[in-house]
């Protein structure tokens, strides 16, 4: 008669099973390892270079800073210029390294002379802006700097005024015009009817312009605005 097989303990059991389980896990973690090889990727992220941040547009154009005529006690002279802004999305010039933009021509580039009315009242004075637009297909960069802009005021062949007359300070600043793209000023520069001149920048008392028909004519980035902007004083 033989005799009977002791069967193993419950201990036993549980044991064999523990051994599975974490035979089952082992396998598992390799083949997670082997897919996703985190080694590799920090590999690639240390022997990746940090590339250039790409700098933030500019929307700005600067007005020429004029000198202000002194001001008497009680007869203040009006304030003969402001802080010139523009709309749009101009961007800085790029950095040397970067692929070359050639800069704008007078085949790229339309300038127009803007102000806020065409006919004046006593005492109004005319808001003086420029409009600038790349017409081409391709980006290009210009001047735009208050050493580069000119507003220039004539009644027939006389010459009334210049905001570079009494201009106290001058820039560069070249930016790049995308294709396409226009660049509005915001805040204008503002003439105080009278006649400008070099020598006279100081005085409160220069010649008052008379009623009539005037034509301004701008520049910027050395590219003169093909038409003139009419308007009338009364």
């Amino acid at each position: 008669m033989s005799t009977p097989r002791r069967r193993p303990s419950p201990a036993v059991y549980r044991r064999r099973r523990l051994v599975a389980v974490l035979l089952l896990l082992l396998v598992v973690a390799a083949v997670v390892l082997a897919i996703w090889q985190p080694w590799r990727a920090a590999a690639a992220d240390a022997g990746r270079a940090p590339g250039p941040s790409p700098s933030a547009p500019s929307s700005t154009i600067p007005a020429p800073s004029m000198q202000t005529p002194t001001e008497s006690p009680t007869d203040a002279a009006p304030e003969e210029a402001t802080e010139n802004d523009a709309t749009g999305d101009a961007e800085p010039a790029p950095d040397a390294s970067a692929t070359p933009i050639p800069a704008c021509t007078t085949g790229d580039i339309s300038v127009l002379a803007v102000t806020d009315k065409d006919v004046y009242g006593s005492g109004e004075l005319p808001q003086l802006t420029i409009t600038l637009s790349n017409t081409s297909d391709e980006p290009c960069l210009i001047n735009v700097g208050t050493a580069k802009q000119s507003f220039v005021i004539t009644s027939g062949s006389d010459t009334w005024w210049r905001s570079t007359d009494c201009q106290t300070e001058s820039s560069d600043q070249v930016v790049q015009l995308a294709a396409g793209q226009t660049v509005s000023s915001v805040t204008p520069l503002a003439w105080d009817r009278t006649r400008s001149s070099t020598e006279t920048c100081d005085s409160t008392s220069r010649p008052q312009a008379p009623a009539g028909y005037f034509h301004l004519q701008v520049s910027i980035g050395g590219i003169v605005g093909a038409d003139t902007r009419v308007f009338q004083l009364r």
